[in-house]
């Protein structure tokens, strides 16, 4: 995971392939694709730290300028990454997810 925290999100990303894919879920803990999206759920004790965590998160994205789907509701989301250019999941996703996952170490 962390060579991945070093990458940078690229324009233009082209869509992994489910073996490339399948190849990289081990270094993201607790991610998991589904309908073309990798997915995580997060939970947090209290609504207002789910808030500072969504503002990292929003920051990262706008760093990498690769921008989640959020989902959330009180103290629980779901991220949901993938590439629209190129109609799946590439290696932005996968570099973001990796830095998302990190917020959590911190």
């Amino acid at each position: 995971m962390f060579a991945l925290l070093q990458q940078v999100c690229q324009p233009f990303a082209t869509r992994l392939s489910d073996d490339e894919i399948i190849e990289q879920l081990p270094q993201l803990k607790g991610w998991s694709v589904e309908n073309n999206h990798l997915c995580k759920p997060f939970t947090f004790k209290t609504h207002a730290k789910l808030m500072l965590f969504l503002q990292a998160v929003a920051w990262i994205a706008e760093q990498q300028n690769h921008h989640p789907a959020v989902e959330y509701v009180y103290n629980r989301c779901v991220v949901r990454l993938s590439t629209h250019d190129s109609n799946g999941i590439s290696r932005n996703d996968i570099i973001c997810a990796a830095k998302i996952d990190f917020l959590m170490l911190l």
